[in-house]
């Protein structure tokens, strides 16, 4: 049941039901009693529920505490819920019944296409998508474990189309004037930071490992005898084994004399110190379109001269042999018609 007071020539209307609390002021009694008459029948509709007063940004923010610590990209995450609420306050500070499909479609299209004038670039579908995965896994746990919310915004949105797989591979001549640039050489232990990189890099390309896992690579995972490297923790959570070329086991022999400077890491270099150097060695070696993860396809492409598909998924990590297939493995033509001469000679 609805109540009402008289207050100052204003009429406050309160509703409470099934454990929501509701109130609104107005001018006249009869539109007080036509709102709480509204409001009981939303409540018992459920399009009312306890996530009525309750903000997008709260849910962000719930979800960064309770659920970001459980994930390996709790900090990538944390950065994406702070740019939302900062980016998009009009959103941020709606509250979650409020928000449909038509909002986050709206959301969605102003990331596509930039915003200069407010200093926010236009970015790749491939951000947007990853970012729609990720709010949209706020809302279905505010839906089904916290009941905040009856129904995902998410569900009658247009999803932009996935962009064509990356098939940028990286020349010979490139690593080499890379690891120039880098200061890393094949006959000396590599003191430097930077020239870790360079070795680091290498090392990407001989093993097909992702940054992340050469990054926390230790040398109590790295079994020399039976030439392999043990990955306790990966992108997919499921451990595995790298075999290691005569090439890869030759820089662990080369990095020996650093083996008591790191704390136990092979390489002793952190994420952000190889994201921000290898950016710079990128430039001065007049280098464009190239990424660090650019390697992790140079490699498979590599040893798929060597291995067939399951034996490449074993040492990939790779459980979808699709993405295997269109995203990582990129052969030239030419790799394909040696092949064909090889088989008819």
């Amino acid at each position: 049941m609805a109540s009402y007071a008289k207050r100052g020539g204003m009429w406050r209307a309160q509703v409470r039901r099934k454990g929501l609390s509701l109130s609104e002021t107005f001018k006249s009694k009869a539109d007080a009693v036509q709102w709480a008459t509204q409001k009981e029948h939303e409540i018992n509709l459920g399009k009312i529920t306890a996530g009525s007063s309750r903000t997008v940004a709260d849910a962000m923010r719930e979800y960064e505490k309770r659920v970001s610590p459980t994930k390996r990209a709790a900090r990538w995450e944390a950065i994406r819920f702070a740019a939302f609420i900062r980016d998009f306050p009009d959103i941020a500070n709606m509250s979650l019944t409020e928000v449909d499909a038509a909002v986050m479609g709206r959301w969605r299209d102003a990331r596509l296409a930039g915003d200069p004038e407010n200093g926010r670039a236009a970015v790749g579908t491939a951000t947007v998508l990853r970012e729609i995965n990720l709010y949209s896994h706020v809302f279905t746990t505010a839906r089904d474990e916290w009941k905040w919310v009856t129904e995902s915004p998410f569900k009658g949105m247009r999803r932009p189309s996935e962009p064509q797989p990356r098939k940028r591979r990286i020349a010979g001549e490139e690593v080499e004037r890379l690891t120039q640039q880098l200061g890393y050489f094949d006959d000396r232990a590599p003191t430097t930071k930077s020239a870790r990189i360079g070795a680091m890099l290498v090392w990407a390309i001989e093993t097909a490992m992702r940054a992340g896992e050469i990054v926390g690579l230790t040398w109590e995972h790295v079994d020399l005898g039976k030439r392999f490297a043990h990955l306790p923790r990966t992108k997919t959570e499921v451990a595995r084994d790298v075999p290691l070329s005569p090439r890869a086991l030759a820089m662990l022999e080369q990095m020996k004399p650093l083996k008591d400077e790191f704390e136990g890491s092979v390489f002793g270099v952190d994420s952000a110190a190889l994201d921000a150097l290898f950016r710079k060695a990128k430039k001065a070696a007049l280098i464009d379109d190239l990424h660090f993860h650019d390697t992790r396809r140079e490699a498979l492409t590599r040893l798929s001269k060597i291995f067939n598909v399951m034996e490449l998924a074993k040492i990939s990590g790779h459980r979808d042999l699709r993405i295997l297939q269109e995203v990582y493995y990129a052969p030239h033509a030419t790799d394909l018609a040696d092949k064909l001469h090889q088989v008819s000679t």
